[in-house]
């Protein structure tokens, strides 16, 4: 008998960009899981191999999804050999495919992550090649088996990667435009502005459309690993196909989360970064839902809101460090801050940014400020209240009181 159950919960870590973890908290627990534990990259669930194609399939904020194999005391790479020679990796990887090993690794001996892959990889090959009489090819590729060690201190556990290569890449970008917003990221932008469908999004300076397909997804209710028809547990010996087909029929049956779809609008004023979006949305099945156009960002059209309703305006222009330099970029953001007071009344505008300097530019008092990570540029999503009437109205004295005082705080 097998001694590695699919149907057996183990402790799985879901792992996240930084200070991502509150909106991959509350998407884990809106499927119904229960979190175990949490840090500032993962939180860790009880769950089956099953509940994590599960998780891979309607995840929007997160990267990898780890199902634990074993853990052990690691002392040294001679610890690591033994004990990964003693697992039945011939009940899990067939003797006929291709595996790769990934790692995190903490250890003071350790000053080349090659070294521990490399003892891992030798004896997952040896015990399988001395169980069955054939060996699996090994390799850097990510689209079949995956398995990752963590091995921190005296500590290792190793994992099988279950989706493999990243949630993050969704499937639909074909065409990217400069510098594009990594997909979870995108996700999370939105969740922490509080975008769930019910409002209208208009999106200045879109780019290759991600925030705005990111918002049609959530909008629509489509889960957003539907694009992706593989995953690294399904070249696996443990039998899941069947469990996987009847998961993404489930999925697609999904339907809008508000009955009465709202207006997302995206411009930008390059037509080929529209011509990519646009092309984006449409791999995604949500370009129904996206009124694209080329424009500059202040002449987009900002839909009329009821009385009573809200709606989010959202914008991530380049902050110096990679497309433009700070100088060149004063003006911008001294005209998102325009845009914001002369045609946005009644919404919440944000703006998402890497640089305190231009930041202040903008010239408005910030209502909330949240920490996200591009890549390794550490950014802000700042949000502004746009109100109708007298609480836009201030004396300017009081403006520039406030204006001075955010001078002095961080983003």
């Amino acid at each position: 008998m097998s001694q590695i159950d699919p149907h057996k919960k183990r402790l799985t870590r879901i792992t996240c960009a930084e200070h991502i973890t509150p909106f991959l908290r509350q998407e884990v627990e809106t499927l119904g899981y229960e979190i175990q534990e949490e840090d500032h990259v993962a939180v860790h669930i009880g769950a089956t191999l099953e509940d994590c194609l599960r998780l891979n399939l309607h995840l929007r904020t997160a990267h990898h999804t780890l199902w634990l194999l074993t853990r052990f005391r690691c002392p040294s790479l001679n610890a690591l050999a033994k004990e990964a020679s003693s697992f039945p990796w011939e009940e899990l990887i067939p003797n006929d495919s291709y595996f790769t090993i990934t790692s995190n690794i903490e250890h003071h001996s350790i000053d080349n992550t090659m070294y521990p892959n490399l003892v891992l990889k030798d004896m997952i090959v040896d015990r399988i090649n001395a169980k069955t009489g054939a060996r699996p090819d090994t390799g850097p590729d990510r689209s079949s088996v995956v398995i990752h060690l963590v091995w921190k201190n005296d500590r290792a556990w190793i994992y099988l990667n279950t989706n493999g290569i990243r949630l993050a890449d969704r499937g639909y970008r074909k065409m990217p435009h400069d510098a594009p917003m990594r997909e979870t990221l995108a996700a999370a932008v939105l969740m922490g502005m509080g975008y769930d469908g019910s409002t209208p999004l208009v999106n200045p300076m879109c780019g290759s459309g991600t925030l705005a397909i990111e918002a049609a997804l959530i909008a629509a209710g489509r889960a957003p690993g539907l694009l992706r028809s593989d995953a690294s547990c399904l070249h696996t010996m443990l039998d899941l196909d069947d469990s996987y087909i009847e998961m993404r029929k489930e999925a697609r049956k999904s339907k809008p989360v508000f009955k009465d779809p709202m207006p997302i609008i995206a411009t930008d004023n390059n037509p080929r970064a529209i011509e990519a979006a646009m092309k984006n949305a449409k791999t995604a099945g949500v370009e129904h839902l996206i009124d694209f156009e080329a424009c500059d960002f202040a002449d987009t059209q900002i839909p009329q809101l009821d009385e009573g309703q809200a709606g989010h305006v959202i914008l991530n222009p380049e902050y110096g460090l990679r497309l433009g330099e700070t100088d060149a970029l004063k003006e911008t953001y001294a005209d998102i801050g325009d845009f914001f007071k002369a045609r946005c009344k009644g919404y919440t505008g944000h703006v998402f940014t890497g640089s305190r300097a231009l930041s202040y530019e903008i010239g408005l008092k910030t209502a909330r400020r949240q920490i996200f990570f591009n890549a390794q540029i550490e950014c802000r999503l700042l949000s502004y209240e746009l109100y109708h009437g007298s609480r836009k109205n201030k004396p300017a004295t009081n403006q520039d009181e406030h204006n001075e005082h955010d001078k002095h705080r961080p983003l």
